[in-house]
């Protein structure tokens, strides 16, 4: 279903870490050690038990002696192995730092705790990336749920040969921009250098063989035989094997390229010798018919030639045709030329007469233009003859008003003098504004007492209003006592005052969402049948008991923007949900439920709203889960963990059957957590006593609320007093102001007497200057006039003038025009007379032209073939052609084109009785592949030699890596069959070796019974737990031979049975931790039953890391391995569950990840030891009785 929740916010305090624990000796004297916490301070760890001391164990207990002397010798971590872990709201944890030793090192603790969470630090906090660990795909979704950065720091061990110091690692994610920043030894850096720092030391994460996170278990197991080979030599071989390996790939695929090129060319070398055989004869006829097409090709090419000397020949003839013309034309024009004489002077004087006729026209004509541009004068300057005139109209009238203006200043300067004359008033500024003022301060005073008494109602107002709003809410709160959803509310505002604070305003708002939002399941639902309450309530944690459902995502993006931005709520759990009850169907029918001692589905006993409803079955599958009234059986057991259900309640406990796919259908494990008395659906009786505080507050806000009503109405009744006395005032300063304007207003003009006469003064002499002005410009306008006269005199005379030209020019045209006549009828008649010799003397002409015209075209002509004479001559001399030279020059001069023809097309018949293909094509190709027979015969002898020289390469090549590879293979089989030799079982590892060095992988041959033969280890033969035991036996078998400094395996003992498990353990401390100083917990040995549950799985907020040195099974012992002198890798083993009567060893580390509702604030709170020594003393106890 989609979905989206949003996550819990909650505060919580850094936990601290611990390096030592206290240990304590036989005789009571006790070593202590700082704890260091995250903030840096130090504190001794209580020496004071979990339980009364009557409970410790007897000091001289021999396990206890054996772990004092295992706790005095620490092994030393060898460089690049990780000395210590730090994170900081990295995944789960808020705070939390991790001390592995040096050898093996198992983490346990219950699923859901953090284990993986190390196995994950480790991988990005050196430097590589999530795809190696198979969860998510982003850096930021490893950032807590509510944090903006989360920190990871590793220390590893140093090279005391390169660092005086151990190199510190520290890792910053971003959840912002989904970014990583990296730091050594507290100085700034990048990723790039952090791996190189690790490669250094041999660190190699992206090899399953070394690390081996939870989620790449089944990348592993379905790696292949040559993904195996490869990751392999990465483990246990130096880089010159690897490097080795991938020459040999290369060589060998070169030597296969060579081999498959010398085989393809030796095939296209005999093939193109067969089909050269083929085709000997029919290229010998296709060459025979080569020839004729080549003479036909000459021939064709000589076409221009015969051509061009015919039309030469043309050429001249008509060329002397054309003279004889000519020649003719001349003695005809010799004939006539008398005649002709007087006809070409009559029309030379016609040409004149029409000349001079056409020369007066153009002079009347200009005169005319003169005319008329004259008379335009004439009229313009009538017209301007008429705005003179307006002009003296116009001055005339601004006299008259000039005059008037002069006669009203004289009248007002006159009026002016008299008032100046008057005696001035007086005028008591001063008294006015000493009055006022005194009017204006008492108002202010009584202005200020109506705004203090305002305030005061305010305030009453105000109080008055919050003992209302405590009234209604007190009724409210007694309505909610006596009903059961008001009970509910108030157990909603108990358990989460944010979340109780958000459905009060979503019930205010419900209006303003595209579709209704759910409050909690603890206000929305509720349990029918009151016997199954606490079964259901067991069911759902406190975060699911608060969950919001919106239907939408706008709704739920807008509502979460509200609550946390608007209303600053912090404890807010909210939820999308688009589905419904029908997407969550039950794995089978209810009425099937009886044979498994269950009597409904969970879902079955809760009621609520349908989205609600679906949101509890998305998170908490209440669909399929199964509840009973009665305790599970063994037989009921049996059935459900085989069966498809997979979570069940009882009356008093909770199982859930986990199972593991990727090791095999057996893989299961049960977590079982009690059942909890239910605390929100029950019916439980009104508390009289809040009943009784509620009607008596309820009392006593009534009371105040009267006495506020009284004061409230005194305060109004002075205000509206002194309101009274303001307006007065009011009215008062008004007056005052109104009279004391006036008498400034009647000062000021006074005042301004003197200004005003200066100004009429200066009026009426500008007015008379005006006057004097207006006399001159009317003297000018007469001149303008007067001249204005003279000069339309001028122009008249002048246009005058212009007429009597114009009637003359008329005249000598009228003159010409007649003689023009006279001339055109003498010119006709004597051209009328010569009308026949003109006539043949044209036709002449005429013929000359046309054989003028013969005479080009015949001329072009053979131009044209001389051109293409020409460009056959310069094609041979270009191409060199002297098949087509010689046979031009064979040419006779006597050949024609005809003829020429008739040869062409002999020849071509001759083509057409042999067989038509394509010849040239045939030819060519013939001729092309005698070519490549040449150049492939030549390649085939290069191939060989390098083939030899691939040989040479690959032998000696594999001289060196085979051999190698055998020995290190050989030793890893030696390890892995006394591995699987100590369960009972037999197991080989070698080297299937092929032609191909790419198809080289490791085989592992296991045998799990006496009676069947080695067979390879895969998916189909093997059951799920073989094969892990196989896959952790093939790991430790690398562990002697391994290059890197740590490997980790997490949670590969899942898929094994106890007795697997328990022998694959010691094996796995034997080799972690070298054969010495092996211990086994002697309480333990005498615990023979394997309790069915496996586990308990609790889903809490707040976890702490202890590291157990207390004690011989938690302690660092032993020389880690090293009994023999020889170093070992350092080894995590991640686990959820532990099986009784394991082996430990002095070498070895438990981490404990110990985590709970009720976690203390301080992590050293928690005393590991005294559990350790508890524990034991309870065992020993029994065993005694």
């Amino acid at each position: 279903m989609p979905s989206a929740v949003a996550p819990q916010r909650r505060s919580r305090e850094n936990s601290s870490g611990e390096e030592d624990s206290q240990i304590s000796d036989a005789g009571g004297s006790s070593i202590k050690r700082a704890r260091i916490n995250l903030n840096g301070d130090a504190r001794r760890t209580s020496q004071s038990p979990v339980l009364p001391s009557g409970y410790r164990p007897n000091g001289s207990d021999a396990m206890q002696q054996e772990t004092l002397r295992a706790g005095r010798s620490k092994s030393k971590h060898q460089p690049g192995s990780i000395v210590r872990v730090k994170l900081a709201n990295f995944v789960t944890y808020t705070a939390v730092e991790f001390l592995p030793g040096p050898s093996l090192n198992m983490v346990i603790g219950p699923n859901g705790t953090g284990k993986s969470t190390l196995v994950c630090a480790i991988c990005l906090g050196l430097g590589w990336g999530p795809q190696h660990l198979g969860r998510a795909k982003d850096v930021s979704e490893y950032v807590k749920h509510g944090e903006q950065e989360a920190t990871i720091e590793i220390e590893l061990a140093g090279d005391p040969k390169r660092h005086r110091r151990n190199p510190v690692i520290k890792c910053n994610i971003k959840r912002e921009n989904n970014k990583s920043t990296f730091s050594i030894d507290g100085k700034p850096s990048n990723k790039k250098a952090v791996i190189e720092l690790c490669k250094s030391f041999t660190i190699q994460i992206d090899n399953l063989c070394q690390f081996l996170p939870q989620d790449k278990v089944v990348e592993f197991a379905a790696m292949t035989p040559v993904e195996l080979l490869r990751s392999t030599q990465r483990a246990v071989a130096p880089q010159e094997m690897l490097d080795m390996h991938d020459e040999l790939k290369e060589h060998r695929q070169k030597q296969r390229s060579i081999q498959a090129k010398a085989q393809a060319d030796q095939d296209a070398l005999e093939n193109l010798e067969n089909r050269q055989r083929m085709q000997a004869d029919d290229v010998q006829r296709m060459r025979d018919r080569e020839v004729i097409k080549e003479r036909v090709r000459l021939m064709e090419a000589s076409r221009p030639f015969p051509a061009y000397r015919a039309a030469k020949k043309s050429f001249v003839e008509a060329k002397k045709t054309k003279k004889e013309a000519m020649d003719e034309l001349d003695k005809l024009k010799n004939d006539v030329e008398p005649s002709m004489r007087v006809l070409n002077t009559k029309e030379e004087y016609q040409r004149q007469i029409e000349a001079a006729t056409n020369a007066k026209r153009k002079a009347v004509a200009d005169a005319e233009k003169t005319a008329d541009n004259i008379d335009r004068k004439l009229q313009s300057l009538l017209g301007r003859k008429g705005e003179l005139e307006a002009e003296v109209e116009a001055e005339k009238n601004s006299a008259r008003e000039t005059r008037k203006d002069i006669t009203r200043t004289q009248g007002t300067i006159v009026a002016l003098k008299r008032r100046i004359d008057e005696e001035q008033p007086n005028l008591d500024i001063s008294g006015y504004n000493e009055r006022i003022r005194g009017k204006q301060k008492a108002n202010d005073e009584a202005g200020q007492k109506v705004l203090d008494l305002k305030r005061q109602l305010i305030d009453i107002g105000s109080r008055g209003q919050g003992k209302k709003e405590r009234i209604v809410q007190a009724q409210k709160d007694l309505e909610n006592l006596e009903s059961q959803a008001g009970q509910r509310e108030n157990k909603l505002r108990q358990a989460s005052q944010d979340t109780f604070k958000a459905w009060e305003w979503i019930k205010k708002h419900q209006d303003e969402f595209e579709k209704p939002v759910f409050g909690p399941p603890m206000v929305e639902c509720s349990v029918a049948d009151p016997r199954y309450v606490d079964q259901i309530e067991t069911l759902l944690q406190r975060g699911q008991m608060l969950m919001i459902t919106c239907q939408t995502k706008n709704d739920f993006k807008k509502l979460g923007d509200i609550l946390h931005d608007r209303l600053h709520l912090a404890e807010i759990n909210m939820q999308h949900m688009t589905g419904t009850l029908a997407d969550f169907p039950p794995p089978i029918e209810r009425d099937q439920l009886g044979r498994y001692g269950l009597t409904g589905w969970a879902l079955d006993y809760i009621t609520g709203p349908e989205p609600v409803m679906a949101m509890l079955c998305a998170n908490v599958r209440l669909e399929r889960t199964g509840v009973g009234d009665h305790d599970t059986t063994s037989e009921q057991f049996e059935l459900l963990q085989n069966g498809p259900i997979e979570n069940w309640v009882t009356r008093r406990s909770s199982y859930k059957i986990v199972r593991r796919r990727e090791y095999g259908p057996s893989a299961t494990s049960t977590n079982v957590r009690d059942v909890r008395r239910a605390q929100v659906w029950t019916n439980q009786p009104i508390d009289m006593g809040a009943k009784r505080d509620l009607q008596e507050n309820i009392e006593g806000w009534t009371g105040e609320i009267t006495e506020l009503k009284s004061e409230a109405a005194t305060a109004q009744k002075e205000i509206e007093e002194l309101r009274n006395t303001i307006r007065e005032a009011a009215e008062e300063i008004r007056d005052l102001q109104t009279e004391k304007a006036g008498k400034q207003k009647l000062l000021s003009e006074l005042r301004a007497l003197p200004t005003k006469l200066a100004q009429q003064v200066e009026k009426l002499a500008t007015a008379q200057q005006s006057i004097s002005e207006l006399r001159q410009r009317l003297a000018q306008i007469k001149e303008k006039q007067d001249q204005l006269t003279q000069e339309r005199a001028e122009t008249a005379i002048e246009y005058v003038g212009a007429v009597e030209t114009l009637q003359a020019r008329h005249l000598e045209v009228y003159e010409a025009e007649i003689m023009l006549i006279e001339a055109n009828s003498d010119l006709a008649t004597l051209a009328e007379k010569n009308a026949a010799q003109k006539e043949l003397l044209v036709l002449k002409g005429r013929e000359v032209e046309h054989l003028d015209k013969e005479v080009a075209r015949l001329r072009n002509a053979a131009t044209h073939l001389l051109q293409k004479v020409k460009e056959v001559m310069a094609l041979v001399s270009e191409q060199e052609d002297t098949a087509l030279d010689d046979h031009i020059k064979g040419l006779s001069e006597e050949q024609t084109s005809e003829q020429l023809e008739e040869e062409i097309e002999s020849e071509k018949a001759r083509l057409e009785l042999m067989h038509e293909g394509n010849d040239r094509g045939v030819i060519k190709e013939f001729e092309s592949r005698e070519k490549r027979i040449v150049t492939l015969r030549t390649n085939l002898e290069g191939l060989k030699e390098d083939l030899e020289q691939a040989g040479e390469r690959i032998q000696g090549i594999r001289e060196r890596w085979e051999p190698e590879l055998d020995r290190l293979v050989g030793l890893i089989s030696r390890s892995f069959g006394e591995n699987m030799k100590e369960i009972g079982c037999a197991g080989e590892v070698g080297v299937s070796k092929e032609d191909d060095f790419e198809n080289w992988s490791i085989k592992i041959l296991v045998k799990f019974r006496e009676t069947e033969p080695l067979t390879a280890l895969d998916s189909h033969r093997q059951s799920g737990g073989e094969r892990a035991v196989s896959t952790i036996f093939y790991l430790m078998s690398l562990q002697s031979l391994t290059r890197s400094p740590f490997r980790v395996v997490d949670e590969i003992n899942q898929g094994m049975d106890p007795r697997n498990e328990r022998l694959v353990h010691r094996r796995m401390v034997g080799i972690a931790c070298g054969g010495d100083g092996l211990l086994r917990d002697s309480a333990a040995e005498n615990h023979h039953e394997v309790n069915g549950v496996n586990g308990v799985e609790r889903s809490f907020d707040s976890v702490t890391v202890g590291n157990g040195d207390g004690a011989d099974v938690f302690g660092d012992g032993g020389e880690g391995g090293g009994g023999k002198g020889v170093p070992q890798s350092q080894y995590f083993l991640i686990t959820p569950k532990l099986l009784p009567s394991l082996t430990y060893a002095r070498g070895m580390r438990v981490l404990c990840i110990a985590s709970g509702e009720y976690m203390p604030e301080v992590s050293d709170k928690v005393d590991f030891r005294g559990c350790v020594d508890l524990a034991r003393g309870l065992r020993r106890e029994v065993a005694v009785r």
